[in-house]
């Protein structure tokens, strides 16, 4: 008679083998088998058993697979739930583990100590009803203050320049002539302006005004220029010659010949002085030495309008009524540059302070564009086409930003941002051509003249991180 326990034995090996589900492993095989369902499944039991033939190496899988935090296994990305080493010290890592689960799992992660005993309050993939998104969501943090290491910056708004003049002062008599440079600003905040036959001088300080000189009913000014320190004036006239003022005392220090017509264009470079002419010349001056002038430089065909020394006080731009941009070096008596790409009288000539070798310049009626250029590399940078001809250009030594003024026909103000050239405002007023353009000394405010006999004071650029006045501020007027 054969043994009971071997009779047991021998079904147990001849009944095939149940198969096994994959269960994560806090889940016991003997809650899900088919054999502790209740007894209305064990016919599908019995349908399955009946025609499979199980393979014991063999797993099934389910067919898909919904995921829970609660059995989400966060060891397989090595995070740490504490932000600190053993030692009490702050680790890296662990800022670094923190960040990473919350930019993965959300702000309402479990740690891995309570995955296994609190069930999920939270799916990992869920609808979201919002649909508007601040510009912060497109962090991969989102805008959770909770997370920590993060420091949220508010989004700048862009800024605001004032659409109308702080001041607006009357000048008679002021000529409305493209060619001539009738307004600038000193580096000890006092405005020069020729009216006429006569300069006049008006302290920002004080709003004083005065009056420097009188040249005559047989003369006229066409131009006016500041050293770059301290209070000589220079003074370019219709007969050709050019007067150097010592402003603080209203004396005239001396006249220098050389220029057979008028005198529409000043540059200085500490103690030299350039003149540009209607007849086609430039003349270099020394205004330490007797001589009316040191060298002559020749290449324009036409009225020198335009003249500026770059920054460093290397190199020396010009311009023409020949449509013509001309660089020159310190020694040079022929153009070491020549820009020929506009189509009209190049009068606004600006070099960047924040670039070496950035140079901008502006076209008349026919030409009505911004042409930047690279000095150094001799190259052609850009173009914008601002539909209007252009008087003046000037940069900001705050920030990479540029004003240009507009004749015909819209006589408008710009204020740009470089390199993109987006308009950061457009400033009106004037009613005729806005050919004097001048800025501050501490580069945040500007002044416009026109042939409607007005200047204009405009609060267009920011202030400096980092700035000490010795001067009273045009603000205080």
């Amino acid at each position: 008679m054969d043994d009971p326990t071997t009779v047991s034995n021998q079904r147990n090996q001849s009944a095939p083998e149940t198969p096994r589900l994959n269960l994560p492993a806090r889940m016991s095989d003997s809650s899900v088998y088919l054999e502790n369902l209740p007894s209305r499944t064990m016919h599908i039991n019995r349908l399955i058993n009946s025609n499979y033939n199980g393979s014991p190496s063999r797993t099934i899988y389910s067919d898909r697979f919904i995921p829970s935090r609660s059995g989400s296994n966060f060891a397989l990305f090595d995070i740490s739930n504490s932000p600190t080493s053993a030692e009490g010290k702050e680790d890296g890592s662990g800022t670094y583990n923190s960040l990473l689960r919350a930019a993965l799992f959300g702000p309402y992660t479990p740690d891995k100590k309570d995955s296994l005993g609190s069930p999920a309050c939270r799916n990992i993939f869920r609808y979201k009803t919002e649909t508007k998104r601040s510009l912060h969501s497109l962090s991969p943090f989102g805008l959770d203050e909770s997370v920590p290491g993060i420091i949220h910056s508010p989004v700048k708004a862009p800024r605001k320049v004032p659409r109308s003049p702080y001041k607006v002062l009357d000048a008679p008599a002021l000529q409305d002539d493209f060619y001539l440079n009738l307004v600038d600003w000193s580096s000890n905040n006092v405005l020069a302006v020729g009216l006429g036959n006569c300069v006049y001088l008006w302290n920002a300080c004080s709003s004083k005004v005065t009056k420097l000189c009188d040249l005559g009913i047989d003369d006229s000014v066409c131009s006016v220029g500041w050293a770059q320190r301290g209070t000589h004036l220079a003074v370019g006239t219709s007969n050709g010659k050019v007067q150097i003022w010592d402003a603080s005392r209203c004396r005239r220090i001396r006249t220098m010949e050389g220029h057979r017509l008028r005198v529409g264009a000043l540059a200085w470079s500490s103690s030299l002085l350039s003149s540009g002419s209607r007849d086609k010349s430039i003349l270099q001056r020394d205004i330490r030495v007797q001589d009316d002038f040191a060298s002559k430089l020749s290449g324009h065909k036409s009225e020198v309008c335009g003249l500026k020394w770059s920054y460093d006080n290397r190199e020396l731009a010009s311009g023409g009524n020949d449509n013509k941009l001309f660089v020159w070096n310190q020694h040079s008596t022929q153009p070491v540059l020549k820009y020929c790409d506009h189509t009209a009288a190049v009068k606004a000539i600006a070099w960047s302070p924040h670039l070496h070798g950035l140079l901008a310049s502006g076209g008349g009626t026919a030409d009505r564009c911004i042409r930047f250029w690279n000095t150094t590399t001799n190259a052609h940078l850009s173009c914008m086409d601002t539909g209007s001809q252009v008087c003046n250009l000037v940069w900001s030594k705050n920030v990479n930003e540029l004003v240009s003024t507009h004749g015909y026909s819209q006589n408008q103000i710009i204020v740009w941002r470089y390199p993109t050239m987006s308009k950061l405002a457009t400033l009106t007023g004037h009613t005729y051509r806005v050919l004097y353009l001048a800025i501050s000394p501490d580069g945040q405010t500007i002044v416009t003249g026109a042939g409607d006999e007005t200047l204009r004071f405009w609060n267009v650029f920011p202030s400096p991180k980092s700035q000490v006045n010795d001067t009273c501020g045009v603000q205080a007027i």
